[in-house]
């Protein structure tokens, strides 16, 4: 079934806390003189296709310095549940009056906007309830964007009942292509390999020397690998952390 009609408002929601199993305030941890949170905002910003940009992160108390973090540097914030992501995405985009929302971790300080707008261009263009480019992945680990309807995220938000499904807020759609139309956003080769995502200190430690080679901050995801091609070694810093499956929380 095909929720689909022209959205006239695209919000992207970043999803932010400051518990992390691995790395516990990673969303705060220092990158080159910035917040990592204030990374992703930023670079989130930069994308054409979004009309507005809000991050999203819990009611415990530990997360107050988000909300600060937020206030400070002026962007928006909502407060919702800590282990039910769907439902805090859900009620965010209810507020924002969201007509489509672009889903961005605050784990990603190297997320292109470039990127972004390619997959929000293809939604908008394939007549899809959903789109994303991590169900067949060829971006690096990192670069994730999804974008649905309000229409697919409510029906998610109503139906899913795995934990993992509401924690990680997509799970429900893509796993039932009969239900929703899907819309894989793929590149031109495989840069799957490479990750850019930050879950552990040595993830940090990678990012961390990305930034300090590339002067302007502005970089897009092409320069980065240029920067991998060039310095090989870069890549050995984190290759083997290995991702936790969505069943893992």
């Amino acid at each position: 079934m095909n929720f689909k009609s022209e959205p006239s408002k695209i919000v992207g929601i970043i999803q932010a806390r400051m518990g992390s199993t691995r790395l516990p305030g990673k969303v705060l941890a220092e990158i080159r003189g910035r917040p990592m949170l204030w990374r992703v905002v930023q670079r989130t910003l930069a994308a054409e296709t979004l009309d507005e940009v809000i991050v999203a992160t819990t009611t415990q108390s530990s997360d107050d310095v988000i909300v600060s973090f937020c206030r400070d540097n002026r962007v928006g914030c909502f407060r919702g549940g800590e282990e039910d992501v769907l439902d805090r995405y859900y009620r965010a985009a209810l507020q924002q009056k969201a007509d489509a929302v672009v889903r961005i971790t605050s784990d990603c300080p190297l997320i292109d906007p470039q990127i972004v707008d390619r997959v929000v261009r293809a939604f908008l263009q394939g007549d899809c309830d959903y789109a994303s480019n991590c169900m067949t992945r060829t971006y690096p680990r990192g670069l994730d964007t999804e974008v649905m309807t309000f229409q697919a995220l409510q029906r998610a938000w109503s139906e899913a009942t795995e934990p993992f499904q509401r924690a990680h807020v997509t799970p429900y759609i893509y796993q039932n292509p009969t239900q929703f139309k899907i819309l894989s956003v793929t590149g031109e080769r495989d840069y799957s390999a490479y990750r850019w995502t930050v879950d552990t200190p040595e993830d940090l430690e990678f990012v961390r020397a990305v930034y300090d080679r590339l002067p302007d901050e502005k970089f897009l995801w092409d320069e980065v690998l240029r920067l991998m091609e060039s310095e090989p070694e870069l890549a050995e810093i984190n290759r083997r952390i290995a991702q936790k499956a969505i069943h893992e929380g």
